[in-house]
């Protein structure tokens, strides 16, 4: 088993990746793909422990992942590489026409890990909630988790979906929402104010937990205690604060850098901030 340790350097590893990915490119979405890293590492290499070799696309028998706000694309291949779907010198290729690592996640090619393709912002937790229902008919006790940003909650597809998990207790299901206050046009609350989360989702029938989602103790042990909540009669959402930027001192908590690439001179100056762990493809 990893320790946390262990874990926070593979998400390190990841951060360097997405800033070189996303140079490399010139096209991307880091500020999102950087705070959102010390969960998905969690998830896969901690949480989920999904076997690589052996990907379905119906997933039966193990856990599964869905990427709704799909722009986080350069985090997920990242940690899709680093647990071994496919190898690391393919990260080289994000954003090159005719290649399998596309801004968003897509079906197309046959990447493994991926089951759906996303990015068209709203639809991954119902998509979520499907495949929950699906393990239910098929006595599959596996877990089902899906990743939403904040701003993402703005389009109304998520409201009819969680009251629908909650009216047929999808209870094998674990939904994150990162709440970094941040869009593409400025803070969320400026853009469309979100109020009261935790109120809001308790209200429409879901158990629900908060984490920081920097720190990779507290997101390894809330993933646990979520797991703990399933099976329940409620699906369960993870309100997780977390930093746009976090790692690179210059895009930390600027929404300027939601969708905006890092030139050649940034990308040192990131890459300084982050020390090589396990080697860069």
């Amino acid at each position: 088993m990893l320790s946390i340790q262990e874990l926070e350097k593979i998400a390190v590893q990841v951060r360097r990746d997405i800033v070189r990915m996303i140079n490399s490119a010139s096209s991307g979405h880091p500020g999102g793909s950087l705070g959102s890293a010390d969960f998905l590492v969690a998830l896969y290499f901690k949480i989920m422990k999904p076997d690589p070799e052996h990907f379905t696309m119906d997933g039966g028998g193990e856990d599964l992942f869905f990427l709704s706000n799909g722009h986080l694309s350069a985090l997920w291949f990242s940690v899709l590489a680093r647990y071994g779907y496919f190898d690391v010198k393919e990260l080289a290729t994000f954003r090159k026409l005719g290649t399998r690592l596309q801004g968003h996640p897509a079906t197309v090619e046959g990447l493994p890990g991926v089951r759906m393709s996303s990015g068209s912002l709203g639809q991954g937790l119902s998509v979520a909630i499907g495949a929950a229902l699906a393990k239910k008919l098929n006595n599959d006790e596996h877990l089902v988790y899906c990743l939403l940003g904040d701003g993402e909650l703005q389009e109304g597809q998520n409201w009819e979906a969680l009251m629908f998990a909650a009216g047929q207790k999808v209870d094998n299901l674990v939904a994150v929402t990162d709440c970094n206050g941040k869009q593409i046009d400025g803070p969320t609350e400026k853009v469309m104010p979100l109020g009261d989360l935790q109120s809001k989702f308790e209200a429409f029938g879901w158990k629900v937990l908060t984490m920081y989602g920097n720190d990779m103790s507290e997101v390894v042990n809330t993933l646990k205690e979520a797991q703990w909540f399933t099976g329940q009669g409620q699906p369960v959402m993870i309100l997780m604060t977390t930093h746009m930027g976090f790692g690179v001192d210059f895009m930390v908590d600027n929404h300027e850098w939601h969708g905006v690439f890092p030139n050649d001179e940034q990308t040192k100056i990131a890459l300084d901030q982050l020390d090589e762990t396990l080697g860069d493809y």
